[in-house]
């Protein structure tokens, strides 16, 4: 029998990180999981490091080797190969709580019977236990990723999510050729077009932002791979979203439409919001020209 979690972990290059993980899962209190590594064309010895670990583990571990292209393509190779019911996205330099497993199938046993639902999300905290971000508000809140974590204005920090498998595979993390970046909520707003998450205030996952990681290089990852920035941008001009994130994405998709080398025909022709993105051109040109100069690209 399949176990009812996958711990999903994409990585690059952060052999010397993953002992960490392990560990983490190795004190699970609930062994119902399996843990899937997507190697994202590492050089540094991950694969025989996770082979070291199916040595030790307790639990069963696979491992995918794939050509370098990106977090996003790592998750799609990931999922698709998923057979349990949920997925849990987990970096290759966090951790988790001893409880997470447990508290995870404790959810969704208790939530099970509820109607149109993707999945559950969770609190993070750092290393010092300080909570990243907000609590939801209240706990066990039943709504969409936009409405909870974008309109809500106060949730933006990074939480953990847990998906229904067959529904994460209904959304594959869009591609573009030689783009190795891509905001992860690209997904999770189209997802909130059709499906509601449930959200708990229990810290499950420990992690800490490092200083060569995604996260602190986001705006020159954005700037190296602006097709699918122009993407995200367009997700966030959706009339679902309120204005002042709507317009926050207007600016983003003139900018990165920029970076791309879209003309203002192109820009105007497949802009969602043309009015908005009309009133917004002037301004983003300052902004795309500042950051090229500041990115020297």
């Amino acid at each position: 029998m399949s176990a009812k979690i996958t711990i999903l972990t994409p990585t690059y290059n952060r052999a010397d990180k993953l002992e960490n993980l392990f560990a983490s899962l190795l004190s699970q209190t609930n062994k119902n999981f399996d843990w899937l590594v997507v190697d994202d064309g590492s050089a540094d010895g991950t694969r025989e490091v996770v082979e070291s670990f199916k040595q030790r583990a307790d639990f069963p571990v696979n491992y995918i080797y794939k050509k370098n292209g990106g977090k996003h393509t790592a998750l799609n190779v990931g999922i698709a190969a998923i057979s349990a019911l949920l997925t849990f996205i987990v970096d290759s330099d966090d951790t988790l709580t001893d409880d997470a497993v447990q508290t995870v199938i404790d959810s969704q046993e208790k939530y099970k019977d509820l109607e149109n639902i993707c999945g559950f999300a969770f609190l993070r905290k750092f290393t010092d236990g300080k909570i990243n971000g907000e609590q939801f508000k209240p706990d066990g809140k039943v709504g969409t990723y936009i409405d909870v974590r974008i309109n809500s204005g106060d949730i933006f920090a990074d939480k953990a999510e847990v998906f229904y498998t067959e529904i994460l595979k209904k959304y594959p993390f869009p591609e573009f050729e030689g783009e190795r970046f891509l905001g992860e909520d690209v997904v999770w707003i189209r997802m909130a077009l059709d499906y509601s998450m449930v959200h708990i205030n229990r810290a499950i996952y420990i992690g800490e932002y490092l200083s060569d990681g995604l996260t602190s290089g986001r705006r020159l990852n954005n700037i190296r791979s602006p097709r699918g920035c122009v993407l995200r941008a367009r997700e966030f001009m959706r009339k679902q979203i309120k204005f002042k994130y709507r317009l926050k994405g207007t600016v983003q998709y003139i900018v990165y439409g920029k970076f791309a080398g879209y003309k203002y025909g192109k820009l105007m022709k497949e802009s969602p919001k043309k009015f908005l993105t009309f009133l917004c051109y002037p301004a983003s040109l300052i902004i795309y020209r500042k950051w090229k100069k500041s990115a020297k690209v």
